[in-house]
């Protein structure tokens, strides 16, 4: 196993283009017998050896899935045979996503339609971590919900009622909602994704979360969806960050990178100096593999710019992945 990189004065300056990836100056030279932690290390100037022991050095695999394994629905080149080579290898494979709006089982069918191995059990997504929490702590009331159907299935399927699916008319007169249009019944306000938030969706929830009794639950913060062109797709953090602040409340976020995942995760028994989790933005996946205590493994194919990369060694700014790649399949190159 690795253990923590000694320190060496070298600046290291990673350009992650396939083009330019190549360190500016000597790659320092690691001791094998030492982890990459937090170095922020060009994979790809590693030895056959080190890349072997890297290979060697985690049983489990955790991925997230937009901008590290597909984007939209279109899979990054090599990213589907990376994975399955790490399951030919007897790695534990699991899909850890911050994305709501499908269930386990629609996820692993885009999965394997793109290529990927994978089965519904292997998925872990925060639709499904909803469902759990709240079946979990004996929910019997009503959920009114800021988000799509992903979260809306997979909490029929745990025997838990939601409403709020689906566009809310705006009236001409958007102030004139009253007490009558609230459901007495909803217990919890749940926040994901939803394509169709307005008006009258932020009223309902910051009214039903007037009631302190009410639970508040976010699925995640993400500011923003991985780039598949020059359009901006804002994430379900500006619609949490949106209800929090006319609700004056703060929602208990359940997914990546916070506690939740990771306590999730403990029962299935994993090892966390031999899991790597590997990621597309250091706020949420490397942020959650460094507090977990994973190895971490960062892509340039998502959300994490190289110039964030280059400015977050420059200022030291944790979280700080071990190793980095301009894209997963790259791993296959090395390997071989």
């Amino acid at each position: 196993m690795f253990r923590y990189l000694r320190k060496f004065k070298v600046n290291y300056v990673c350009n992650i283009s396939r083009k330019n990836f190549s360190s500016e100056v000597r790659a320092p030279v690691l001791n094998t017998a030492t982890m990459f932690k937090s170095s922020v290390f060009n994979l790809q100037e590693a030895t056959a050896d080190q890349v072997k022991e890297f290979l060697n050095s985690f049983d489990t695999v955790l991925s997230d899935c937009d901008g590290v394994l597909w984007i939209n629905n279109s899979a990054i080149p090599g990213s589907a045979e990376a994975m399955n080579f790490f399951r030919k290898l007897g790695k534990r494979i699991f899909y850890v996503t911050n994305n709501s709006t499908k269930i386990r089982s629609d996820f692993a069918v885009k999965a394997q339609q793109l290529g990927f191995i994978a089965e519904p059990e292997e998925i872990l997504s925060t639709a499904y971590l909803v469902a759990h929490y709240l079946k979990g702590i004996g929910f019997r009331k009503k959920v009114y919900l800021i988000g799509s159907n992903g979260i809306g299935d997979e909490l029929k399927a745990v025997g838990i009622r939601h409403i709020g699916v689906g566009p809310d008319q705006v009236k001409q007169d958007f102030k004139s909602m009253n007490s009558s249009d609230l459901d007495p019944e909803v217990g919890a306000v749940v926040v994901g994704f939803d394509e169709h938030i307005s008006y009258p969706k932020f009223m309902k929830a910051a009214s039903y979360l007037a009631n302190e009794q009410c639970l508040f639950v976010a699925t995640n913060t993400d500011e923003r969806f991985p780039k598949s062109s020059t359009v901006i797709i804002p994430g379900t953090g500006t619609l949490v960050r949106a209800v929090e602040t006319c609700s004056e409340r703060k929602a208990l976020v359940l997914g990546k990178p916070h506690d939740y995942v990771r306590k999730f995760l403990e029962s299935f028994g994993l090892d966390p100096a031999r899991t790597l989790m590997i990621g597309d933005r250091c706020n949420t996946d490397i942020e959650f593999g460094v507090r977990c205590g994973f190895q971490t493994l960062l892509v340039m194919t998502g959300v994490t710019s190289p110039k964030d990369l280059e400015r977050m060694r420059s200022d030291k700014k944790p979280p700080l992945p071990d190793v980095v790649l301009p894209k997963l399949g790259d791993i296959l190159s090395l390997a071989s």
